[in-house]
């Protein structure tokens, strides 16, 4: 039987940097009242609480919530408030490398952008995020960008030799996440085994970027059921099926089709 099931924040849940809507804040609400749930995404924990937290009832159903930050290299529970369980944070020196490696790596790749709105490069403690619009960039503007991540792909292609110590995975629309060497989605996905203590083959993981490369990749390679979509709309229908599976007769078809 299935227990936990994971979600993909941007891409997958919402539209990059942007808030659950109406229907899926009710489809999150119902899932919760039928299993636990976990959302990992490389957004850090204010992120969360705007695109996520405040458009959920603020209830005992947040027990069932698991939240981790950064790509999995933190972890939020909550027990009447939320509490930090651990943060995998960089030294100042690994900051400095990485920032300076992310910067050379887009001069190098030869992209040229004409406007940028906010920090294109993001100190976010456990996890350093390039966006190559800008952090507040329109959704409309960063769809156009990279819709095949052709782009990030060469720019990861460059910065791979210049940290390769640490792990570089594509995300959202426009976004290259590093992390520390071993901590990403699957490390996340493992503490989630620990902490919550429920097996990898009872978890389910629903996000948009599962391909070799993508920040959702690790958790489809360390042995997750995995469900790849292409937006908020295909999510939206897999947690529909999930809930009607979960609370009724359908739950042996369920799981047999999963295998």
């Amino acid at each position: 039987m299935k227990k936990l099931i994971v979600f993909d924040l941007d891409g997958t849940l919402a539209e990059s940097k942007s808030s659950l809507d109406a229907e899926m804040s009710t489809l999150l609400r119902d899932l919760l009242d039928v299993t636990k749930v976990a959302v990992i995404s490389g957004g850090d924990w204010p992120q969360f609480e705007t695109q996520v937290l405040s458009h959920l009832p603020h209830d005992e159903r947040l027990a069932n919530l698991s939240l981790l930050p950064t790509c999995g290299t933190k972890f939020f529970q909550y027990s009447g408030d939320w509490k930090k369980i651990y943060s995998e944070d960089f030294t100042a020196d690994e900051k400095k490398k990485i920032i300076d490696s992310l910067n050379e790596a887009f001069q190098a790749a030869g992209f040229k952008v004409e406007k940028v709105w906010g920090e294109v490069v993001e100190d976010r403690g456990s996890q350093i995020t390039l966006s190559a619009l800008g952090q507040q960039a329109p959704l409309a503007e960063k769809i156009k960008w990279d819709p095949v991540f052709a782009k990030r792909k060469k720019i990861k292609a460059i910065l791979d030799p210049l940290i390769p110590g640490f792990s570089v995975r594509l995300g959202g629309a426009t976004s290259i996440d590093v992390t520390k060497p071993g901590i990403d989605k699957a490390y996340g996905i493992r503490k989630l085994r620990d902490i919550l203590g429920i097996s990898l083959k009872e978890m389910i993981y629903v996000g948009d970027a599962l391909f070799p490369g993508g920040n959702d990749y690790p958790a489809e390679k360390v042995g997750v059921i995995s469900i790849p979509v292409r937006g908020p709309e295909d999510t939206k229908r897999v947690i529909e099926a999930i809930i009607a599976c979960l609370g009724g007769d359908q739950q042996a078809d369920f799981q047999a089709g999963l295998q």
